[in-house]
C-alpha cells in the first residue's frame, strides 16, 4: 500500500490526480502540495521521521513546470537525500523525458492524465517498493524512456540491439520495432559502455551480446543482428575483432 504525495502549483490538476490517485487500491493515503517548497518541507519531515512514521512517502507524483524551483529542481534535491521517495513525472510537455531517465524517474506521465495509464505508474512504483532487497532505483536505471503513441514508455535497455544515429536522434532498435529518443549516439556510446555496447560506426552504436555474426569480404568487415547487416568502419575493425575474440574465449 502506498503513501503518495502529488505536487502541481495548478489546483484543478493537483485535485484531478489526487482523485485518481485514492481511486486505486494499491494507494493507502494521498496527500497533496501546491509548489515545490512546500513538497520539499514535507518531504524532508517524512525522510527525517523514517519509514515508518505515519508521515512516510514513499513516492512523489511531480508537475515539472511550477512557479519558482521546478519539478526537475526537486528531483534533483532529492537525489541527495539518503532515502529518497521514488518520483513519478506528470507533465504536459513530453520533451523532458530524457531529463527524467536520468534522475532516474519510475515514469513519466503525460497530461491530461488518463486513468489507465496512472494504473500502470503505480504499478511500477509498487513493484519498487514491494521489493525490499534492491535498491529502488535500480529498475528505472536499466530503461530508457521513448514515446509511443504520445505515451512514454520505458524500454529495458537488455532489449535493445543497437542503436542508430539519426543527427541529433538515435533510432533503438529492439526484436519488436524501434523508437526514436532526442539522445545523441555520442552520449548513448558513453553511458551504455559498461553494458557491453561497442561503437562499429560513426552511425551504430551495437550490443556485443546480439552479435551473430562477423563478416569479412574483401577487407571489409560487417555484423549481423537478426536480419540487419552493419557495416563495421575501418578505424572500428580491429578493436571490434580483439573484443569479439576475447568475448569468445571467456
Amino acid at each position: 500500500m502506498l503513501r503518495v504525495l502529488a505536487v502541481d502549483d495548478e489546483q484543478p490538476a493537483l485535485e484531478e490526480l489526487l482523485y485518481l490517485l485514492r481511486a486505486d487500491p494499491r494507494v493507502r493515503s494521498a496527500e497533496g502540495a501546491t509548489g515545490a517548497t512546500e513538497a520539499l518541507r514535507r518531504i524532508g519531515s517524512a525522510v527525517d521521521a523514517g519509514p515508518d512514521d505515519p508521515s512516510a512517502i514513499d513516492v512523489v507524483f511531480l508537475d515539472i513546470h511550477m512557479a519558482g524551483l521546478t519539478g526537475l529542481d526537486v528531483a534533483q534535491l532529492l537525489a541527495g537525500f539518503a532515502a529518497p521517495p521514488l518520483i513519478v513525472f506528470v507533465t504536459a510537455h513530453e520533451g523532458f523525458a530524457v531529463h527524467a531517465f536520468d534522475l532516474k524517474a519510475v515514469d513519466y506521465v503525460l497530461k491530461p492524465v488518463r486513468r489507465e495509464r496512472l494504473a500502470e505508474a503505480v504499478r511500477r512504483v509498487a513493484e519498487q517498493v514491494g521489493d525490499r532487497s534492491a535498491p529502488v532505483h535500480d529498475t528505472a536505471g536499466d530503461q530508457i524512456p521513448v514515446e509511443l503513441g504520445g505515451v512514454i514508455r520505458f524500454i529495458p535497455i537488455d532489449e535493445i540491439a543497437y542503436a542508430e544515429a539519426q543527427g541529433d536522434y538515435a533510432r533503438l532498435h529492439t526484436a519488436g520495432g524501434s523508437h526514436l529518443v532526442r539522445i545523441p549516439l555520442t552520449t548513448l556510446e558513453e553511458r551504455w559502455r559498461s553494458r557491453g555496447f561497442v561503437r562499429i560506426h560513426r552511425r551504430h552504436l551495437v550490443a556485443l551480446g546480439r552479435i551473430d555474426e562477423l563478416r569479412l569480404d574483401a577487407g571489409s568487415m560487417s555484423v549481423r543482428i537478426g536480419e540487419a547487416e552493419l557495416a563495421v568502419s575501418r578505424r572500428h575493425t580491429r578493436a571490434l575483432r580483439d573484443l569479439l575474440m576475447r568475448q569468445g574465449g571467456r
